[in-house]
């Protein structure tokens, strides 16, 4: 420690001193060795609050003390405004006895403090891919002048960005900057949930020419403290409010005795009782899989508190909740000796300093082992147990049901993410994107509407050349393009050079246009001067619905403008949201959920109800041959198929089927594909012949029939030909070889 120590900057010296660090710790000695004495990339990949921030800075600001650049000398780039401002604060503490500057730049910062950043451009600029895009295009000159001796791009959240668009953007926006600046700037990736290093690693170093070290630091053992709560609701209860103060206290002495329910069905009620005990003076986080449950589940944790005579610790955090409310949620937090209790979504997934948390709640099952991971390791800093606890309720439906309606998918995930993880510590890797096309048009409007007018080849030459778009064939380039001038996106001028056309001038010019994410139209909602956030529905004069954990009813609608003005009333109400994406789900995951239905194994995390219910299921698995069987005859001419395979490995076999005349439809819940269902006069045993006879022949998946409903997400979409779009599909979307290996 002590030769790491003298090497740091005596500002940094003195941030050790002030803040009573005991020891420097195993990352930052790490980083400091790679920034010091080599020129590669350097990937970061440690747990939640193991020092991965100033891992990065203590070393990059010591260089950048040592030897000062004539511009901006780091670019700090986050997912979220909101982590910016955390982070700049910590920052700031950094360099408060230097000169170095920090600039926050995007979109809520002022004008007049992005102008003196122009002005004098040095130190540390932080913000979002989004903002560098909308720079490229309005002021490409000031990118020279802010970069033009750039040396260090900090890429926090590294996992987030490698998933999606938004990460593919950001590599061309950097290849972008390095090509105006004519520098490589070294790239320092921070991540807390990475499944496979070699794959981050080459990510992080797209379009450049330095390779990528990551320091192998021993794991810090922690403890963590898992529980798995069950709750199987009456129907005739599930519309239940918490109206009355006596109800509440006619069952308080044997909600406060006891943790579980006493009897195997229950009311709503008690679910929501017991997920107020057990948050209840604690500092939590309750994190739900869409913005209705966050909703519903702080405004019943209200109610409560509200008839229990307990102090209202309870905020709402997504991304329909207005920046101030966010901003309170996230300061209360932050404060030692506030409790506070925060629905969320993956808003607080992310690495927002909250300080001590004392335990996390889930409500059902997280959708991958990431999200699990990140979300898990958003309590348990300062030596305490991380510490997560999960709910589930179900609902009891007096009717008749097949035998995987009896089966509670969503609780078996759950417990299989949980089991990869702790026992194989494996975590979903990176998914193929090779095929772009959406961010293809996007990159290509962009870079037209900064450069004015390019020649087809000079075009052509540059964006291909962008490392994302390597494997788009120049040919499939051409067919966008004149796609683009059909409609009127692009057009040619006299010299036949490309620029913007009329129907793209009004996209390029909206805001919006610098994200490749899809944000809906949305309806401001606000109460008085102060604004609530934003919901999808046009509600009516009169109407009620939940928003921020209280419940709302609309005085007045502006149309023009799409606000809603709305005063708060008693009562609980509903609220819904669009929350579809793609959800991709891993084929280790569905053969772990196979495991466990063959299994006997009781889970120690998973409580009295929780270890009945698993009993009931396997019990339900085993009589309908679930595990045994591959082809179950469900009734006369229909039949169902269980190949535990994941999402891309199904599509690839549904289509096998298709081909082979045998029509089926996938069947998913919660997000996963669990089997193929096919109608057929074919004997059980001949669709077994077919199966056996896909896994030998060769397919050509190109020839697949795919439905033009059928594609990758993607904003810009509908400026794509369909056939690319199908293209796009087959390649990132279907696995064949996947699909034979693991059937």
């Amino acid at each position: 420690m002590k030769n790491v120590f003298e090497s740091l900057a005596p500002f940094i010296q003195e941030y050790i001193y002030r803040n009573g660090w005991t020891e420097i710790r195993p990352i930052q000695v790490a980083a400091c060795d790679l920034v010091f004495n080599t020129e590669s990339n350097i990937l970061l990949a440690s747990g939640t609050a193991s020092g991965k921030t100033e891992a990065a800075f203590l070393p990059v600001l010591t260089d950048i003390y040592n030897k000062p650049s004539k511009s901006i000398a780091v670019l700090y780039i986050s997912p979220l405004k909101a982590l910016i401002n955390d982070q700049f604060i910590r920052i700031e503490d950094m360099l408060k006895e230097t000169e170095i500057k920090v600039h926050k730049w995007h979109g809520d910062v002022a004008q007049n403090a992005k102008n003196k950043a122009l002005k004098n451009p040095s130190g540390i600029m932080q913000t979002t891919p989004e903002s560098l895009e909308a720079m490229l295009m309005r002021n490409p000159g000031n990118v020279l002048k802010l970069f033009s001796d750039l040396r260090y791009i900090i890429i926090d959240e590294v996992h987030y960005f490698m998933n999606d668009d938004r990460g593919l953007q950001l590599l061309c926006i950097l290849e972008r900057i390095q090509r105006i600046i004519q520098k490589e700037p070294r790239r320092i990736g921070l991540s807390a949930t990475l499944g496979d290093y070699e794959i981050a690693k080459n990510w992080l170093s797209q379009g450049t020419k330095r390779k990528c070290e990551m320091p192998e630091i021993p794991e810090e053992k922690r403890k963590i403290r898992l529980g798995v709560k069950y709750y199987q609701i009456k129907e005739e209860e599930n519309q239940k409010e918490i109206t009355e103060e006596s109800e509440m206290q006619d069952d308080q002495e044997g909600f406060e005795e006891t943790e579980e329910p006493k009897e195997k069905s229950v009311s709503i009620l008690d679910y929501y009782k017991d997920l107020y005990e057990q948050t209840l003076n604690r500092k939590c986080i309750i994190f739900s899989n869409s913005k209705s449950e966050v909703e519903s589940n702080i405004a019943h944790l209200k109610r409560i508190a509200k008839i229990r005579h307990t102090k209202d610790v309870y905020f709402v955090h997504h991304a329909s909740i207005s920046t101030t409310l966010r901003k309170q949620a996230e300061e209360t937090m932050k404060q030692e000796d506030e409790l506070a209790v925060t629905g969320a979504t993956l808003t607080l997934e992310l690495g927002i300093d909250l300080g001590r948390l004392d335990r996390i709640v889930q409500t059902g099952s997280p959708f991958t082992v990431s999200s699990f991971v990140q979300r898990l390791g958003r309590s348990g800093r300062r030596g305490q147990p991380s510490e997560m606890l999960f709910f589930f309720k179900e609902e009891i439906e007096d009717r008749p049901k097949e035998f995987y309606e009896k089966i509670d998918f969503s609780f078996l995930k759950c417990i299989a993410i949980i089991e990869l993880y702790l026992k194989e510590k494996w975590i979903e890797t990176l998914e193929k994107n090779s095929c772009p096309y959406s961010l293809l048009y996007h990159q290509t409007m962009s870079y037209l509407f900064g450069m004015g007018a390019v020649s087809p080849k000079e075009l052509a030459k540059y964006i291909l050349t962008l490392s994302p778009f390597k494997a788009i064939e120049k040919e499939d380039y051409k067919k966008l393009l004149r796609y683009l001038l059909e409609k009127q996106e692009i057009e040619k001028d006299e010299e036949g050079n490309l620029l913007i056309g009329m129907q793209g001038e009004r996209k390029v010019n909206n805001f919006q246009f610098f994200s490749v994410f899809s944000t809906p139209v949305e309806y401001s909602v606000r109460s008085g001067a102060q604004q609530i956030g934003t919901v999808q529905t046009p509600y009516i004069v009169g109407q009620q619905f939940g928003l921020a954990g209280f419940t709302w009813k609309v005085l007045d609608i502006n149309e023009e403008k799409r606000q809603i003005y709305v005063k708060k009333v008693g009562g609980i109400s509903k609220i819904g949201w669009n929350d579809e994406g793609d959800f991709y789900t891993h084929t280790k995951i569905l053969k772990k959920i196979k495991e466990i239905l063959s299994e006997e194994e009781e889970y120690r995390y998973l409580d009295k109800n929780s270890l009945q219910r698993l009993k009931e299921i396997r019990e339900i698995a085993k009589k309908a041959d679930l595990t045994e069987k591959r082809v179950i005859q469900l009734a006369k001419n229909t039949f169902l198929i269980f190949p535990w395979l994941g999402t891309k490995q199904m599509l690839a076999l549904s289509f096998c089927l298709d081909e082979e005349g045998l029509k089926n439809q996938i069947y998913y819940r919660t997000g996963m594909p669990l089997f193929i269902q096919i109608k057929t006069d074919l004997e059980q045993s001949k669709i077994e012949e077919i199966l056996e006879e896909i896994l030998r022949k060769p397919i050509d998946k190109t020839k697949f029939e795919i439905p033009d409903m059928l594609q990758k997400s993607g904003k810009y979409n509908f400026m794509i030909p369909k056939e690319l779009l199908k293209k796009q599909f087959i390649e990132d979307c279907v696995d064949v070889e996947g699909m034979k290996k693991e059937l």
